[in-house]
């Protein structure tokens, strides 16, 4: 069955991110445009998570649980999580390691933690788009012995993506890879390539889906689908 997935996305928790953007908002506009297996990748923390799994529940999405990490060379890996259990974990143990710089809202935007209908619980002080300080191929490791997806984000992007701060991509055991132009001018020993929305506001959510050949919608299914390969793309996304 042909599945239409979008693993990288934001909420109002990420500082960059919309204040509007929450995850039942999130989730609403995600199932109004066909999306099946939707995840909410904030940087370096899981604090919507929970708002996050209701808001899927309810509309009938698969919903994966992760984060995007900020490794210590600025590398942005998203780590995704079949349990919220074991993402909420990893989670705190990321954002334990982050620097205590404390956010400036007038800056980077609030941090914002709210519920299912959008209301604020909290506020995140410590700033959440710093460098974690983990290594790039300790995440990949620390990740991935959690049971979680490993994919490296927008590889191909300029600033943040490990083609950009390492010159190269190493070659360790990925779920699969992220791009923003497809195909990719770089080595990527044969890995799955997807695209993500990258979603900071509510019109940029599903731009940048795109599909799976899978049995059926579960996380096993997904797991090898990825190393399957048989992705397809949204027809703007392609380049020549």
């Amino acid at each position: 069955m042909r599945v239409k997935l979008d693993l990288h996305n934001h909420s109002c928790l990420s500082p960059c991110g919309d204040d509007e953007l929450t995850p039942a908002l999130l989730a609403v506009e995600a199932m109004e445009q066909g999306i099946q297996i939707l995840a909410l990748c904030d940087h370096n923390s899981t604090r919507n998570l929970p708002a996050f799994k209701e808001a899927c529940e309810l509309c009938s999405l698969m919903g994966l649980y992760g984060m995007e990490v900020s490794t210590a060379e600025d590398v942005h890996i998203l780590t995704i999580f079949e349990n919220i259990e074991d993402a909420m974990q990893f989670g705190a143990f990321i954002e334990y390691l982050l620097p205590p710089i404390k956010n400036n809202p007038r800056l980077f935007g609030n941090q914002l933690v709210v519920n299912l209908e959008g209301e604020v619980c909290e506020t995140v002080e410590k700033l959440l788009i710093s460098s974690s300080g983990i290594s790039f191929s300790d995440v990949v490791e620390e990740a991935l012995s959690r049971d979680a997806l490993v994919i490296p984000a927008h590889i191909d992007r300029s600033a943040n993506s490990v083609l950009s701060n390492l010159g190269f991509l190493p070659d360790l055991p990925y779920s699969a890879l992220e791009a923003v132009r497809i195909p990719v001018s770089a080595e990527t020993y044969g890995k799955t390539i997807l695209t993500g929305s990258d979603a900071h506001h509510l019109l940029q959510v599903g731009k940048r889906a795109c599909f799976l050949e899978m049995e059926d919608i579960s996380f096993k299914a997904l797991k090898k689908a990825l190393m399957e390969g048989n992705v397809s793309y949204m027809e703007k996304t392609a380049s020549s």
